[in-house]
């Protein structure tokens, strides 16, 4: 039975939250994320699920979270539920595609929000004014596709031909606030956060979409590069064919005064707010979690160390460079990048 909606009860929506974690880096980053969700939204009543790859063909080594100690800490002392799901068409040559085949793992018929890993929880989302019937996705993106090559297809023609091809109005997609041939005119989002009512729906529209693309996409995609934005082409079809848009939620609290995708511990710290800062270093503190969490070495540097205030001392965060590059490499001329 699908669950009640705000505009059904008056109240905020209940739903689940989904992350992937694996072993490495994104095990760590999980425990950050369910640190900061139930430190932000203690009363958060729905169900943090962790979906988790399977050994399998398509990975190498396996990808299971190895460290009985930070499973524990995952399931034991933050409550989230860790679920397995087969990689059965991405896997190791394409890891974005977790967050496309690990939303198998989501009750059918119940809301969702899909994270990144790499996102700290900086407020309630159990208060946001979600319509999950009206699905979006993250605004914090830049023009990464398509990338225009002399001669070729414009953005208009590139785009046209993938609603064509899945059946979809093109013309309605268009923000015509913006000029023509420039890339915000398009349906674009980073999939760094998503949400949508049915997981089911939502997930089988996003694996065909995305594999259509992948192994027959359209003539007017030949001189285009397909990875790593294979996700971020699929999404916005996917949302616009569900009846969904940009800003269904209100601007500022995704990616903003409700969650941070910091994407890695220096840019976090190098330009990331007081507050966002504050909430990493407070949830990694006690010791259950720091002894575990110590064991991963940008957590261990930056944050138990503090290498991340020496990062944030080398940046003024009301003037910082205008391009993430300049940021990047002024960390890593001194000593601190890493991932």
């Amino acid at each position: 039975m699908p669950a009640e909606t705000g505009a059904e009860t008056g109240a905020a929506p209940r739903f689940n939250i989904l992350i992937v974690a694996q072993e490495g880096r994104l095990a760590y980053e999980a425990a950050l994320f369910a640190a900061s969700l139930r430190a932000s939204d203690p009363a958060f009543p729905g169900r943090l699920i962790l979906a988790e790859p399977q050994p399998g063909p398509l990975w190498p080594e396996d990808p299971r979270i190895a460290d009985p100690e930070l499973r524990a800490l995952l399931t034991d002392h933050f409550g989230a539920e860790i679920r397995p799901f087969e990689s059965r068409h991405f896997g190791a040559e394409y890891p974005y595609g977790n967050k496309i085949e690990g939303l198998s793992v989501l009750p059918e018929g119940e809301p969702f929000v899909f994270f990144d890993t790499d996102t700290l929880i900086t407020g309630p989302l159990s208060q946001l004014p979600f319509d999950f019937s009206k699905p979006s996705a993250s605004m914090r993106r830049e023009g990464t596709w398509p990338q225009i090559e002399l001669y070729g297809p414009g953005y208009g023609e590139i785009w046209k031909s993938l609603y064509d091809r899945f059946g979809l109005d093109y013309e309605s997609s268009l923000d015509l606030a913006q000029p023509d041939e420039y890339w915000q005119r398009y349906l674009y989002f980073n999939a760094g956060w998503f949400f949508h009512e049915d997981p089911k729906t939502f997930g089988e529209r996003f694996l065909r979409y995305a594999l259509t693309i992948r192994d027959d996409p359209p003539r007017e995609l030949v001189c285009q590069q397909l990875f790593p934005w294979l996700d971020q082409i699929a999404l916005p079809l996917v949302i616009h064919g569900l009846g969904g848009a940009r800003h269904t939620l209100p601007e500022g609290t995704l990616d903003g005064s409700h969650s941070c995708h910091y994407r890695m511990l220096p840019l976090l710290y190098a330009r990331e707010g007081d507050a966002v800062v504050e909430l990493l270093e407070r949830i990694v503190a006690p010791q259950k979690v720091k002894k575990v969490l110590k064991a991963h070495k940008p957590i261990r540097k930056m944050v138990l160390h503090g290498q991340g205030r020496k990062v944030r001392a080398l940046f003024d965060q009301a003037d910082l460079p205008r391009k993430e590059q300049a940021i990047r490499n002024r960390i890593r001329k001194n000593g601190f990048w890493m991932r």
